[in-house]
C-alpha cells in the first residue's frame, strides 16, 4: 500500500491506528474511502476557517493558477501578494505597516525572531541578548521556534542545540504582581531583545488560557523596557478568540505579529510576519549589511496568497462574523450544561475554541493515556476531534450548521460518561 511509504508527523508509527484514508471534503465534512464520514470539529490542525473545497477560495486559486503560479519574490513582485499586503495592513491594528512572507506559522516566528534580534544589531546594540517567553509556550518545530517554546518531550533530543531563554509564568490574578516584578527585574538589566506570546490562549500547551488585561501589563513593562514585543498569533488569528485577532482585546500593541494557519482558509500553506514602521526603518539603509537576510523558494507564492485573498474577503462578511459569534455564543450554553459533570476538571472557552480538561487518575499531559481512547471514540461516532491528552476541543470551521455542532456537542457529552469507566466499553 502506499501508506506504507509516509512517514506522518506527530506519530508512533509502530503503535498508530491505521491512518483515515480520506478521498473528499466538503464543508465541515470529511469523507473516507471505506464510505464512512466525520465532522472536522478542530478545522484540521485549525487552519480550515471556512470549511473544506470553500468554492470562493477554489475558484481564486483556479484564476490564479491560469494567470502566474510562481515567481522569485527577490527583485519580482505581483498582483496577489500586493493585494494580501494591503489587506493584512487594514484589517491589523493601525501601527503595523510591513509584512514580511514566509511558508508556515514556524518559519513566520523564526522571521520575527531574527527580524527581532537583527532590529537591534543593525543600531549597534549588541548587548540585547535574551529572549522572554512563557512557560508551557509553543511556538512551531524549527530550531528558533523550539528555543522559545517550553523544554518537553517534543525537543528533548534538540535541547543541546537550543538556545537559552528567560521564562514567565503565565499571568493570573494571584501571580501578576510576581510576573511583573521578574519581568521588570530583568528589563533593567537591559539585555533583552523581545519578549515573545501566545495571546490570550497557549494552543498546544492544552488550550491554556489568561486574561488580556494581564498581558497589557506585561506588554507596558517591556515597552518601557525598550524590549520588542512579539504576538504569536498563527492559531489564533483571523477570528479564532471572537474577534479577527486576539491583539484586538489589548490596550498594548505588540511591534511583530506572526500569522499563518486560517490565512488562506486552510487551502495553502503560507506565513507572515508583519512589523511596525520602526522595525522595518532599522533595515533600510545604504548599507547593504543592514539587509534583511531571510527567505524561502516559495515566499509569496501567488496561489497561496490568492487564497488568502479569498478567505479574507470571507472573513470580513457579516455572514463570516455573525458565525462566529454563533459558535462563541453555542460553545458558551455547551459548556455550561455539563460543567458540573464529574468527569470534566476544568472548562475554558475563548471565542470559538472550547476546551474540556477531563478528570482523569493521571495529570493533565498530551501524553495522557485517555488520548487514545478518546480519539477512538469520536470517531466511532462519526467525530472527528484530536484531544491533546486529557484537554478535549473544538475548534470548527465557522461554516458549522447548529445540526453539525449540536451532533459534536451529543458525542463529546456521552463521552463523558464513557470514558470515565476505568476499562472503557465496547462500542
Amino acid at each position: 500500500m502506499e501508506e506504507n511509504y509516509i512517514w506522518h508527523p506527530f506519530t508512533q508509527m509502530k503503535t498508530a491506528d491505521a491512518p483515515l484514508h480520506v478521498v473528499r471534503a466538503k464543508g465541515c465534512t470529511l469523507y473516507t474511502s471505506d464510505g464512512k464520514q466525520y465532522i472536522d470539529a478542530i478545522a484540521s490542525w485549525w487552519v480550515n476557517i471556512h470549511g473544506h473545497c470553500n468554492e470562493h477560495i477554489a475558484s481564486a486559486i483556479a484564476e490564479q493558477a491560469k494567470t502566474l503560479e510562481h515567481v522569485i519574490f527577490a527583485g519580482f513582485t505581483h498582483t496577489p501578494a500586493i493585494e494580501l499586503s494591503k489587506k493584512l495592513i487594514h484589517i491589523l491594528p493601525d501601527q503595523f505597516a510591513k509584512v514580511f512572507f514566509s511558508d508556515d506559522g514556524s518559519t513566520s516566528v523564526e522571521v520575527a525572531l531574527k527580524m527581532a534580534i537583527q532590529y537591534w544589531h543593525n543600531q549597534g546594540i549588541h548587548n540585547k541578548t535574551s529572549i522572554i517567553a512563557f512557560e508551557n509556550a509553543y511556538h512551531g518545530d524549527t530550531f528558533g521556534a523550539m528555543s522559545v517554546a517550553e523544554r518537553n518531550a517534543f525537543n528533548a533530543a534538540f535541547n543541546p542545540f537550543l538556545f537559552e531563554v528567560k521564562r514567565l509564568p503565565i499571568p493570573t490574578a494571584g501571580n501578576i504582581e510576581t510576573v511583573k516584578a521578574q519581568l521588570l527585574q530583568w528589563g533593567n538589566e537591559d539585555n533583552v531583545t523581545a519578549f515573545i506570546f501566545e495571546p490570550l490562549v497557549q494552543g498546544a500547551a492544552g488550550m491554556l488560557m489568561y486574561e488580556a488585561t494581564c498581558l497589557d501589563e506585561l506588554i507596558s513593562i517591556a515597552k518601557q523596557k525598550n524590549i520588542l514585543c512579539i504576538a504569536d498569533e498563527v492559531m489564533t488569528g483571523f477570528g479564532r478568540t471572537g474577534k479577527k485577532f486576539a491583539i484586538e482585546y489589548l490596550t498594548q500593541q505588540p511591534d511583530i505579529i506572526c500569522l499563518s494557519k486560517g490565512i488562506t482558509g486552510g487551502f495553502m500553506p503560507l506565513g507572515v510576519t508583519v512589523c511596525t514602521q520602526q522595525i522595518f526603518d532599522a533595515f533600510y539603509a545604504d548599507d547593504k549589511m543592514k539587509t534583511f537576510f531571510h527567505g524561502h523558494s516559495y515566499t509569496a507564492n501567488p496561489l497561496a496568497c490568492a487564497a488568502a485573498n479569498a478567505s479574507m474577503e470571507l472573513l470580513v462578511t457579516e455572514k463570516c462574523q455573525a458565525q462566529i459569534q454563533f459558535i462563541c455564543t453555542r460553545h458558551a450554553a455547551f459548556a455550561e450544561s455539563i460543567r458540573g459533570h464529574s468527569f470534566v476538571k476544568a472548562i475554558r472557552q475563548q471565542g470559538t475554541i472550547l476546551a474540556i480538561e477531563l478528570n482523569t487518575a493521571e495529570n493533565s499531559s498530551y501524553f495522557n493515556a485517555i488520548q487514545i481512547n478518546a480519539c477512538r471514540y469520536y470517531l466511532s461516532k462519526g467525530i472527528y476531534l484530536r484531544p491533546l491528552g486529557n484537554i478535549v476541543y473544538v475548534m470548527p470551521p465557522y461554516c458549522i450548521t447548529e445540526n453539525e455542532l449540536e451532533k459534536v456537542y451529543a458525542v463529546i457529552s456521552d463521552s463523558l460518561d464513557y470514558l470515565s469507566y476505568p476499562e472503557p466499553q465496547s462500542h
